[in-house]
């Protein structure tokens, strides 16, 4: 059975004539969207606006479409339409994510909450899963993916174009942390920043994978909303401790994702006991349950907690990752369970 993946493949191998650079309808984003229903295949092409007078030119495109694909699926009734306004809430996949079948960002809204720990061991969860999962640390200015596995190499590039993410513990990981001083400042302006996290998407090859996870960081800023501008996203977790000034920042990021239409798939609550080793009496530190109120609040799903663990800090800063054999590391993968199982819903209200 052929695939949309496939014919939209087929399709960049098509020039697009209202690009300088000879880029692919695909790469280009001419290709809007391409649906296959009930064996009919149905192509939407975006033409430009400054385009439209072009008759001659947009009539031989059709024609190069509709035969490519009716060339790749002849049993197939092939429409292919025009259309010359963007879809804002399917933003297509750049060449690096094409292969992607899931983005989740995790956020915050508040720095220190461990919202980085969270994503790396969401991530381990995953894979646990049996799923091929990534990393980006979107955190340009506070990278801390190669300190959390402990890996200071620089990605390899090919072709000189593009690189290839660093495999480390099953998980493919790409941070701004590998092409620069870990300890030099980056002081640089917003249109910078996009354009870093613009390249970390299109210029990384991440290639096949189910999730790729992206480490947000703290605001409601730049990379928040470079990142859903340029990738559909599957959806976003969110992360805060217990008490209240973290939970102020939180409902932000919540309200972000809700005005950007990006699914929130739950929430974490982490730092949410101490467990004394010794006595083992729990002691609510940071207050308890405040994360767990507010997604009820919100009827979003209540993804769990992490107590605050000198366990996770000795692995984080030994970066390790935590042995499975720890109790802590079950919590991570029934969360892993419980994000997978909200992302299989999305796919089925989708279809």
């Amino acid at each position: 059975m052929i695939s949309e993946e496939y014919l939209k493949l087929c399709l960049d191998k098509i020039p697009s004539p209202f690009d300088q650079k000879d880029k692919g309808l695909l790469e280009s984003g001419c290709v809007e969207s391409l649906k296959i229903e009930d064996f009919k295949i149905i192509c939407v092409l975006f033409v430009p606006p400054i385009m439209e007078d072009k008759q001659k030119k947009i009539d031989s495109l059709v024609s190069i479409v509709k035969k490519c694909l009716e060339t790749q699926a002849p049993k197939y009734e092939v429409f292919v339409i025009t259309t010359n306004e963007r879809s804002l809430k399917s933003p297509l996949k750049p060449w690096g994510v094409r292969e992607v079948h899931n983005i989740i960002a995790v956020a915050s809204g508040k720095g220190g909450v461990g919202k980085s720990t969270i994503a790396l061991n969401l991530a381990m969860g995953l894979k646990n899963l049996g799923l091929k999962v990534g990393i980006l640390d979107a955190d340009v200015y506070g990278p801390s993916l190669p300190h959390l596995f402990n890996v200071y190499e620089k990605p390899l590039m090919y072709e000189g174009k593009k690189f290839k993410p660093i495999l480390k513990e099953g998980l493919s990981l790409m941070s701004m942390g590998f092409l620069m001083d870990m300890e030099a400042p980056l002081i640089w302006r917003g249109p910078m920043i996009q354009g870093v996290i613009t390249q970390l998407l299109t210029d990384v090859d991440w290639g096949n994978l189910d999730v790729l996870v992206v480490d947000l960081p703290p605001g409601t800023g730049d990379v928040q909303l470079t990142l859903a501008q340029k990738v559909p996203l599957s959806g976003a977790v969110i992360v805060s401790t217990p008490q209240d000034i973290a939970l102020l920042d939180a409902r932000k990021a919540m309200g972000m994702f809700e005005k950007l239409e990006v699914p929130i798939l739950g929430v974490i609550e982490n730092m949410s006991l101490f467990i004394c080793p010794n006595c083992h009496h729990g002691t609510a530190i940071f207050s308890h349950g405040g994360a767990r109120q507010e997604a009820e609040k919100r009827k979003l799903p209540f993804l769990g907690e992490i107590e605050l663990s000198l366990k996770i800090r000795e692995a984080s800063d030994l970066g390790l990752p935590l042995s499975q054999e720890e109790g802590i590391a079950s919590s991570f993968f029934h969360m892993a369970q419980k994000v997978k199982y909200q992302l299989d819903r999305l796919h089925l209200k989708q279809n």
